[in-house]
């Protein structure tokens, strides 16, 4: 009977990390709507945290860590991030939300490349994390 009590254990034990693989998460806020089904995400060394002033003068390709609040949806992968410097279009593809939901009032951690075109400066989000406060 103990015997298969632990098997039972085990088994439940081992199959909630794919129960768990189908969570749901998101930015909730202006501009938003439901997401899909979230999976996966770059998971990587912190790099030094900078501001959103900083990273508009770095060279394209940079890699930067930004910490402040997502303000805004602006389309279906484009947000707007606000720090104390400023603010900075961030585009944070559907994979890379990890089952997290976050609002206009929750600080968050962004790490990506500095993505610059012509006239515009852009960040592209590889992971993002809420920071507790």
């Amino acid at each position: 009977m103990k015997k298969n009590l632990a098997i039972a254990a085990i088994v439940a034990l081992m199959s909630a990390p794919v129960f768990a693989a189908n969570t749901q998460g998101g930015f909730s806020g202006p501009g938003s709507s439901a997401t899909s089904s979230q999976n996966g995400g770059f998971v990587g060394p912190n790099g030094t945290v900078t501001t959103v002033e900083k990273a508009k003068s770095m060279r394209d390709d940079a890699w930067v860590t930004l910490r402040g609040n997502i303000v805004e949806r602006l389309s279906d992968d484009t947000y707007t991030f606000k720090d104390s410097s400023g603010t900075v279009n961030v585009d944070i593809s559907h994979k890379r939300w990890n089952g997290v939901t976050i609002t206009p009032n929750d600080v968050v951690e962004i790490q990506g490349e500095v993505d610059k075109d012509w006239n515009s400066v852009e960040i592209d989000v590889k992971q993002i994390n809420k920071v507790s406060k």
